[in-house]
């Protein structure tokens, strides 16, 4: 086949080195029978190893050549090639138990992750290689400069870990940034969760807006009808001190509290890199 021609408009880097893809493949531990989904399986790196593994792939390629290309070396019997970009597929389709996996574009990566969030309660687990400085984000801590919207979101659904980092040699062509790879497990249905996910998006998106406030003044006029004391949150503490499980209950006031729930912001909007 004639080489292909990395697509900036897709965002394209092609991971190439094989003990980076090993330890990728080591960490997701495929077993046969699992439902695995690859997003942007790009020139197979991945896909070929985890095909070794497991009966069969569906496989997420926006690329149509690149998806030509896949149909043209595994059996449909195998993997199952869906030409789509990744932020228009109902990923629930797919069954229960999935575990997704891919080297996810930068330039969409958060939309994608709160995209996929919405069929978490069918999925077992996901593997993902993105940008460094975005999994630092997903899996701060409160307190840390890291933490932000990205994080309590994320968190308030996943147990998230950072696996290990990844440099801009291993991939062609190389990016500008160094790259991670994190494990994300869906919470059970009995985790800690807002009354509300609109009203919790919105809090949290609010508070974070102007993270180097008091909250009391980055909440503007919901902050009267909070109260902290009772929720055992200080009204002079900046958005970044406080836990998921805080944000959780402040959420929960404000709902009932009649300023937050039913106006859904999009979560695509939700861009943590300002934070």
């Amino acid at each position: 086949m004639m080489a292909h021609q990395a697509r900036k408009r897709f965002g394209q880097h092609f991971l190439a080195d094989e003990s980076v893809i090993e330890a990728i493949v080591r960490a997701i531990a495929p077993a046969r029978g699992d439902r695995l989904v690859e997003i942007g399986p790009g020139l197979s790196a991945l896909t070929r190893p985890l095909l070794e593994r497991a009966d069969t792939l569906v496989a997420v390629e926006i690329d149509r050549d690149l998806a030509a290309r896949l149909r043209a070396t595994y059996p449909a019997s195998r993997l199952e090639v869906v030409e789509a970009d990744a932020l228009t597929v109902d990923f629930g389709r797919f069954g229960q138990r999935l575990r997704i996996v891919g080297n996810l574009p930068y330039n969409i990566s958060s939309p994608l992750l709160f995209h996929l969030a919405q069929c978490a309660d069918q999925v077992c687990d996901q593997h993902f290689m993105l940008q460094r400085e975005v999994i630092d984000r997903m899996v701060a801590r409160p307190g840390s400069s890291d933490y932000g919207r990205l994080s309590v979101m994320l968190q308030s659904r996943y147990r998230m870990s950072k696996l290990f980092d990844v440099p801009p040699e291993a991939f062609d062509p190389p990016p500008r940034v160094v790259s991670s790879v994190v494990r994300m497990v869906p919470l059970p249905a009995d985790r800690p969760r807002a009354s509300s996910d609109a009203a919790l998006e919105q809090v949290v998106a609010r508070a974070f807006a102007q993270r180097r406030k008091m909250l009391r003044r980055s909440l503007g006029d919901w902050a009267a009808d909070v109260d902290w004391a009772g929720l055992g949150i200080d009204p002079t503490a900046r958005a970044e001190a406080l836990s998921v499980a805080q944000f959780i209950a402040l959420a929960d006031a404000l709902a009932q509290a009649g300023h937050v729930g039913p106006q859904r912001p999009h979560s695509a909007e939700l861009d943590p890199l300002p934070d």
